[in-house]
């Protein structure tokens, strides 16, 4: 398991723009070194009443993956030196209101953060 602890968030008006920020760990539970850049890393949104549903996702080389309901819009970068992955946001609308939550996949959970997108 490797801690991951998200920042951002907020409330925006419809067309506006948000970035979430997820800091992970340089080092896991297990004592092994971890990086942000080395690992398959995503965000994953809950809306009220629907399933969690994957938003974006990165690979260890790169390779990016987005839902088509966001694609053109959301985009999943990070930062090594940081060791931070990022999900910017624009162009948001009220259905992308969620709580927004980053994995390490397979290795652990961010806290969630509340993304509201009034109309």
């Amino acid at each position: 398991q490797v801690l991951l602890v998200q920042s951002g968030g907020g409330l925006v008006q419809a067309g506006g723009s948000l970035r979430v920020s997820c800091a992970a760990a340089r080092v896991s539970a297990s004592g092994r070194p971890f990086s942000v850049n080395a690992n398959a890393m995503g965000w994953y949104r809950q809306a009220p009443g629907k399933e969690r549903e994957l938003v974006a996702s990165v690979t260890s080389d790169g390779t990016t993956n987005y839902a088509d309901s966001v694609k053109g819009r959301f985009t999943i970068s990070r930062d090594s030196a940081k060791n931070t992955i990022f999900l910017q946001m624009n162009n948001l609308k009220p259905e992308d209101t969620a709580v927004y939550s980053c994995t390490a996949i397979g290795q652990g959970w961010g806290q969630g953060t509340q993304v509201t997108v009034s109309s």
